[in-house]
């Protein structure tokens, strides 16, 4: 397999209140909500860097879709890594996801392995990273 993932989809309880944590609140961009016109088809898209987009796609639907059952929201089952250039700027990401209705799960800490990171829950329990590595520079 080569490495080419291109989509993250998130499964979220309530899709207009996660287009405006993560539009509004996070600020990424996005044409919104599209494929209403789909039964089981609305979904919101943001670009997040060259090739790689996040999705937003309601959980009933993704059940669906996937075949699997509907399980409980916010079962910490993975980790969204977003790494930063700086402590400040881990600082001052959790401090945003926090204004925009985060729930902080564990503040932002000097870690084991040399770096600083701190996580936060989205409005559907997705667990999110934000990190500062030394070793992995930012651009």
């Amino acid at each position: 397999m080569q490495p080419r993932i291109s989509l993250i989809t998130l499964g979220v309880d309530d899709l207009e209140k996660s287009l405006g944590f993560y539009r509004d609140g996070l600020g990424l961009e996005t044409q919104g909500i599209i494929g209403t016109e789909f039964e089981d088809g609305a979904v919101v898209f943001f670009d997040l860097q060259a090739h790689l987009k996040l999705a937003l796609y309601p959980r009933r639907c993704l059940s669906r879709d996937s075949g699997l059952p509907l399980g409980a929201p916010g079962e910490p089952s993975f980790s969204i890594g977003h790494n930063v250039a700086s402590k400040a700027e881990v600082d001052q990401v959790m401090e945003q996801a926090k204004r925009s209705g985060a729930v902080m799960v564990r503040p932002a800490e000097d870690t084991f392995w040399g770096g600083y990171a701190g996580y936060f829950q989205d409005p559907d329990g997705h667990l999110w990273e934000v990190a500062w590595n030394p070793q992995w520079p930012v651009p």
